[in-house]
């Protein structure tokens, strides 16, 4: 019989066959099948040899190639020996070279971050892509949290020019200091996602093996489905998620805006409407009085029960729709305080709803322990909240049943699978929010892939045909398949590319630029230290 035995010999892995029979004779039969496939392997080998040669001394030659890189090249030309100049070795070495998966492109310890660039795509009102570059050709892709600026991106790139993008938790210590609640930390996680992505494309490996291995071959998704002008418009919008496209997880709006223009519905709701006569939670953002940017507890409204009667029959109508497989999870409520929360949820807990989310600001842990307490239905906050000490008092006082943190705003990979982690140890489960483009999506998939009380992971993107086409994956391998998406078995990083001609039929209007030069940012201009 075969034996296959797995050895770590020069820092790379070999794979030592021993051919031996029961009775400790070699069969010659395998022996002899064995040579017959070393020299097959050999002969296509040396195929694939001849044509990786040619394309280095293409990229040697080509004008644009950089001065550092084609060192690179030079310097690593014998890297890649042929397995035909091995037939002389013995059988374990060259079925080592056969199976070796070292990246030859690639010298990690000799990584240098060379520059940061960016695209504004179109989702989310203007969501930007940034790229990172290094001095041996391998990039990695992140992702500035939907609809924040940019700019908190390209303040960083003064502090990690130079460094080794494998030394990525190093790197996220020196700029962490410099995200904050919310898309304040787009730039530090866009850093995060990308670094990851170079990393794994050095060494060849999927980001999820980077954080410890994986729990799961496949990402259960939750499809955001937003609030529709009329009943058989709502049913539309679930057929398409449920049955088109196989989703197993919805989630649903329960807005007080449901109520508008329905006369005894809501307490002290006029003085807060727009010039629309709207209770817009995403409104005029610059003044500081209005409804949008008064925090839940402070506006004094409140739902009537004429008003609650009425969102009990939007959330059963939804409920008739779906029926009880499916879970249904909840969001944007509107802005009052945890007491008409508690209110709203005790009508609405019959419907066995998967959570609700929200509530109040996450930054007030114990009138989210009150909520949590008074009601049957699970609750979850986190989207909002950076890094895992500000998710530390809501996991240590149990003020939620589930932690919902945007990978884009949490830390970035290896900082959420930590607020996973340190969320399990409690009985806490994790959701995961994420209204991006492809390539935070691809960074959440992998975390939680690496993530044992991992829930299910928000897809808001649903309705945007071109959505999927804004990145190409490694290897062919289908990124959504019937309201799951693929977790990456051997593409190495986050495991796409990004499809240059989809993404720039979808820039943001405001900005046409597409990875232009940023040399503006370059200079460090500060002593970041935060103490003396």
């Amino acid at each position: 019989m075969f034996i296959v035995r797995l050895i770590k010999a020069r820092n790379r892995k070999i794979i030592y066959v021993h051919l031996v029979h029961s009775s400790h004779k070699v069969n010659h039969s395998k022996n002899t099948f064995m040579k017959n496939v070393l020299q097959q392997l050999i002969a296509k080998n040396k195929e694939e040899e001849m044509a990786y040669s040619a394309s280095r001394l293409a990229e040697q030659n080509h004008p644009k190639t950089s001065n550092d890189r084609r060192n690179f090249l030079k310097r690593t030309a014998l890297g890649g020996m042929a397995l035909s100049s091995f037939v002389a070795y013995s059988f374990e070495d060259t079925i080592s070279e056969t199976t070796s998966r070292v990246n030859r492109s690639s010298s990690p310890s000799e990584l240098k971050i060379t520059d940061m660039r960016y695209a504004l795509t179109n989702v989310m009102g203007g969501t930007a892509i940034i790229r990172i570059d290094t001095n041996q050709g391998i990039y990695g892709l992140g992702e500035v949290r939907d609809a924040a600026d940019v700019r908190y991106a390209l303040f960083l790139k003064s502090r990690i020019l130079g460094q080794n993008p494998c030394n990525v938790e190093k790197i996220f210590k020196t700029i962490k200091q410099f995200g904050g609640p919310a898309r304040q930390a787009g730039g530090v996680c866009a850093v995060e996602m990308a670094l990851w992505d170079i990393c794994g494309k050095a060494y060849n490996v999927p980001a999820w093996q980077l954080l410890g291995g994986r729990y799961r071959d496949k990402v259960r998704l939750y499809a955001d489905t937003p609030e529709a002008s009329s009943p058989e418009e709502q049913q539309r919008l679930i057929n398409f998620r449920v049955q088109d496209q196989g989703y197993t997880w919805l989630k649903m709006d329960v807005s007080i805006g449901e109520l508008k223009g329905i006369p005894g519905t809501i307490v002290n709701g006029k003085i807060w409407e727009d010039a629309n006569g709207n209770l817009s939670q995403w409104g005029d953002m610059q003044n500081s009085m209005s409804y949008a940017n008064t925090a839940h507890p402070f506006t004094q409204i409140q739902i009537t029960e004429k008003g609650l009667e009425h969102l009990q029959q939007v959330v059963e109508n939804v409920r008739n729709m779906v029926g009880y497989e499916i879970p249904i999870s909840t969001d944007h409520y509107g802005h009052f305080d945890l007491n008409n929360g508690i209110r709203l949820a005790k009508a609405l807990d019959k419907y066995r709803l998967a959570w609700f989310e929200d509530m109040v600001p996450w930054q007030h842990t114990t009138q989210w322990r009150t909520i949590t307490e008074a009601i049957e239905t699970p609750t979850t906050t986190g989207e909002d909240i950076h890094y895992l000490e500000n998710f530390k008092p809501l996991i240590h006082n149990r003020s939620v049943d589930i932690v919902h943190p945007d990978l884009a705003s949490s830390g970035g990979l290896l900082e959420t699978k930590r607020i996973a982690d340190y969320a399990e140890e409690f009985g806490i489960a994790m959701a995961m929010h994420q209204a991006g483009t492809p390539v935070s999506f691809m960074a959440n998939v992998h975390c939680a892939a690496a993530s044992q009380n991992f829930l299910a992971l928000e897809h808001h993107s649903v309705d945007l045909p071109w959505w999927e086409n804004l990145v190409k994956t490694v290897g062919g391998f289908k990124m959504i398949d019937k309201g799951f998406a693929t977790v990456p078995l051997t593409a190495p990083g986050l495991g796409i590319e990004l499809n240059e001609e989809v993404v720039k039929k979808h820039l943001h209007p405001s900005d046409k630029s597409f990875f232009k030069s940023t040399d503006e940012w370059n200079k460090l201009r500060s002593h970041d230290r935060t103490y003396s």
